[in-house]
């Protein structure tokens, strides 16, 4: 069961709120497909998660969807996707499809999610895979979600 709490803020109103997790809120801008190759990458992915600063308050959890084609299977990539997310402290999952794409989801604060991909693109840095990320969408942060899995 997840330990969810609502909580009143000074204001009087209620917050909803996870015992021990940053609170919960995310927005972002929308990102057009392009290409992507470890040279490059870091510089992309970086503005997937733009730092918010919103002045003293705990950071907050973002969930990204994103669809990853091109050389994202039999390259490792879900593996490498657990292990930067897990070094990182993100949650979410990731899944090839049978299409040949293979489907992240991520969450975790700005500063976890940049870290995430800083973590992606040095692995990738050694072995250069070119990737496009075909869809980006904004989701709702999962604030019982607490690891981050491959799917099957």
């Amino acid at each position: 069961m997840c330990p969810f709490i609502r909580k009143s803020t000074d204001d009087g109103n209620a917050a909803d709120s996870v015992e021990g997790a940053p609170s919960v809120a995310g927005t972002g801008d929308a990102r057009s497909s392009s290409s992507h190759d470890a040279q490059d990458a870091a510089d992309d992915n970086m503005s997937l998660a733009a730092e918010d600063t919103t002045g003293g308050e705990a950071p907050k959890l973002r969930r990204l969807h994103l669809v990853f084609a091109g050389e994202v299977q039999g390259v490792g990539f879900r593996w490498t996707s657990q292990r930067s997310a897990t070094d990182t402290g993100c949650t979410g999952w990731v899944r090839n499809e049978r299409n040949g794409t293979v489907t992240l989801e991520l969450q975790g604060t700005d500063n976890q999610i940049s870290d995430y991909f800083g973590a992606f693109t040095r692995f990738y840095s050694r072995y250069p895979i070119k990737y496009v990320i075909e869809e980006r969408e904004e989701m709702d942060p999962d604030p019982c979600e607490r690891e981050f899995s491959v799917r099957f």
